[in-house]
C-alpha cells in the first residue's frame, strides 16, 4: 500500500509554474517571498431572515454543499429597529476554506462555475483592498454545479474573498491571473 499524500491540482500549479513566474516578474531572491494564497471566505447575507428562520438554514445547506466544509450561521451585532433587527439574530451563513479545500474549490470555481455566469466577460480586475487581498460578488449560486436547480426556492448571491500575502494589489493580482482567474483586462 502505498502512501502518496494527495495534493490538488491547483497547489502543484503553484509550486511548480505560479512561484517561478513571481519570482521572475517581482525579482524576489528567495521562494518565501512569493505571496501565496491563504484563504478563501464565503459569505452570504440572507434577505427575510428576520421573518423566515428557516432561509439561514437552507443558506447554510447551500454553502456546505458549494464547499464540501461545514458552514456556520452569522448573528447580528446589534439591534435595527428599522429593519425589525434583534441583536444575535441568524441574519446570513459564512465559511472559510483553507489548505486542500481551497485549493479544490478555487479550481472548480475557475474552471466549472465561472464559465457558467451568463454573458460571462471576465472578472472586474479593480476589486483589490490594497493589502493584496481580493473580493468578488457572485449573483447567483446557481452557477456552482453542487446546487440543484429544481430544489432553489430563491436566488441569492455571496461575496468570495481571497486572502494572499501579497503586500500591493498588482501582486496579488499576479498571483490570482497565475492561479487561472480570468480577470477582464489583462495587459500584455
Amino acid at each position: 500500500m502505498s502512501t502518496t499524500k494527495y495534493t490538488p491540482r491547483l497547489a502543484d500549479k503553484y509550486t511548480k509554474d505560479v512561484i517561478p513566474a513571481l519570482m521572475k516578474k517581482f525579482g524576489y531572491k528567495t521562494v518565501m517571498q512569493a505571496p501565496k494564497l491563504t484563504k478563501i471566505c464565503l459569505n452570504r447575507g440572507v434577505n427575510g431572515a428576520v421573518a423566515d428562520k428557516k432561509l439561514v438554514d437552507i443558506a447554510v445547506e447551500e454553502l456546505s454543499n458549494i464547499t464540501g466544509q461545514k458552514a456556520i450561521s452569522t448573528s447580528s451585532k446589534k439591534d435595527i429597529s428599522n429593519f425589525k433587527l434583534r441583536k444575535n439574530m441568524p441574519i446570513g451563513a459564512k465559511v472559510t476554506l483553507r489548505g486542500v479545500k481551497m485549493y479544490e474549490f478555487l479550481d472548480r470555481f475557475v474552471s466549472v462555475s465561472l464559465p457558467r455566469v451568463r454573458d460571462f466577460k471576465g472578472v472586474n480586475d479593480k476589486a483589490f483592498d490594497g493589502r493584496g487581498n481580493y473580493t468578488l460578488g457572485i449573483t447567483e449560486q446557481i452557477i456552482f454545479p453542487e446546487i440543484d436547480i429544481d430544489k432553489v426556492n430563491k436566488i441569492t448571491g455571496m461575496d468570495i474573498t481571497f486572502v494572499t500575502t501579497a503586500n500591493t494589489n498588482e501582486e496579488a493580482f499576479e498571483l490570482l491571473k497565475e492561479l487561472g482567474m480570468p480577470f477582464k483586462n489583462i495587459k500584455k
